[in-house]
């Protein structure tokens, strides 16, 4: 988020989750009357002052899934938080797929020794790796999309790259079991996941199941947040900068 408030001054940019509501981790529909509600403060407060305001038009939030694929669990989720607060909040699509989700990938899997780049230019040299499990979350759609991105990736590494369910029973080992027979002898398993959708142990299971190292999550990269403000603009028309008083995301 503060990759996308540097990118955007002006910006006010609220973490929102779908599970749990308290003060550390305020619930999606908590936050999407927060946003309605200041913003309505903001304006009789213009008005009480004497400005000249019109009166606010538009969503006062836009909420873009910190996801970088489908999953209908997730998005079920926040889409119904999103029709809960009727007109005040837009949604936008996933994050995903994006060829700067494979630049992310391509460092994670650097960072962790699963394979070179050329850091001032993210250009790969070699790879230590030749066979990248692309692991996601989602289903059989989860892994359709993961599978473009990880065509992206698989043009970078130049090694065969393919997508798998994390939360499908067998998926992982079957994904691995195909490279291997393809001619891959060193499989790497790349996490197609920003973070917080990860079951703990999810991944150390996965990485057993392929028998294989696993790089970490893409996390805070800072191509996620651009990605999402990228969404954000397009989703409200807006050029790259925009004055202090855009809806909140």
């Amino acid at each position: 988020m503060s990759i996308a408030r540097s990118e955007l001054p002006g910006l006010d940019a609220l973490i929102g989750f779908v599970e749990g509501d308290d003060t550390e981790y305020p619930s999606l529909a908590t936050v999407l009357t927060a946003a309605a509600t200041l913003r309505t403060e903001r304006y009789e407060l213009a008005l009480a002052a004497g400005r000249e305001v019109s009166a606010p038009t538009g969503p006062a939030s836009v909420v873009v899934p910190l996801l970088a694929g489908p999953d209908s669990a997730q998005t079920r989720q926040v889409r119904q938080a999103v029709m809960d607060a009727g007109n005040t909040a837009e949604l936008t699509d996933v994050l995903g797929p994006h060829p700067l989700l494979a630049e992310a990938l391509h460092v994670r899997l650097s960072e962790a020794g699963l394979a070179r780049a050329d850091r001032a230019r993210l250009f790969t040299v070699a790879t230590a790796a030749d066979g990248i499990v692309l692991a996601t979350v989602g289903g059989e759609e989860a892994v359709q999309a993961a599978g473009i991105t990880g065509m992206l990736l698989a043009a970078r590494l130049a090694v065969p790259v393919m997508a798998a369910a994390l939360d499908q029973d067998g998926s992982i080992a079957s994904v691995a079991e195909q490279l291997r027979a393809a001619g891959a002898e060193q499989l790497a398993l790349a996490p197609y996941l920003i973070g917080p959708e990860l079951a703990e142990g999810l991944l150390d299971e996965a990485s057993k199941e392929a028998g294989c190292a696993s790089a970490e999550p893409l996390g805070a990269y800072p191509a996620i947040g651009k990605l999402v403000l990228s969404q954000y603009t397009a989703t409200l028309g807006l050029p790259p900068q925009q004055p202090q008083g855009a809806p909140a995301l």
